[in-house]
């Protein structure tokens, strides 16, 4: 076996463990802050309406979520992506749009966005597992898997909230999903 595939299963160009990290750090604190900002904007149009103290308590966990990814941005010195004034914009009016169009596609939203993060999250956690034992990252495993399990959550909250009932919901989405999934490529990268 060649050197390279026995070191965490990488191939030529991989990037290498401290690398891999960084991105991890770096793509998830973005996450956490394009969430934030997607139910700061919701919150704007429904934070009224009975569907309010939902979304605020989802944005509960999103806060708290940015605030560990946030801390170990300055504890591991990881540099933010520079895109983060791009999140702040298209964050909030992807959830300020949705919730124009009503509480269903604002719901919508939240379980296209979650299912892309559960796959991601995943993704992440095997990606650690693949580590030699001695080079294991157990504290930020359990932060992702502690977190995937509520981003799961939100997605059960908003499937119980009517979601599918938005108006176009495969259309609105498979949109919402390919957006998320480019802003993740992106955040790891830039």
């Amino acid at each position: 076996m060649a050197r390279t595939q026995k070191r965490y299963g990488r191939l030529p160009g991989d990037p290498s463990k401290d690398e891999m990290i960084e991105r991890i750090i770096r793509v998830d604190q973005a996450g956490e802050y394009g969430a934030k900002r997607i139910y700061e904007g919701q919150l704007a149009i429904l934070g009224d309406t009975k569907d309010g103290p939902t979304l605020r308590e989802m944005a509960a966990a999103e806060e708290r979520h940015l605030e560990t990814f946030n801390k170990m941005v300055v504890e591991r010195q990881v540099r933010p992506t520079v895109l983060t004034p791009l999140w702040h914009v298209a964050g909030f009016a992807l959830g300020a749009g949705t919730a124009l169009l009503g509480r269903e596609a604002a719901m919508a939203c939240t379980v296209a966005v979650e299912e892309v993060i559960e796959e991601h999250y995943a993704d992440q956690s095997a990606k650690l597992d693949g580590l030699p034992k001695s080079e294991s990252e157990p504290e930020l495993k359990q932060v992702i898997e502690e977190f995937k399990a509520e981003e799961v959550e939100h997605r059960n909250t908003a499937l119980a909230n009517d979601a599918e009932k938005a108006p176009g919901y495969p259309v609105l989405s498979s949109a919402i999903k390919t957006g998320s999934r480019l802003a993740i490529w992106l955040s790891e990268r830039v």
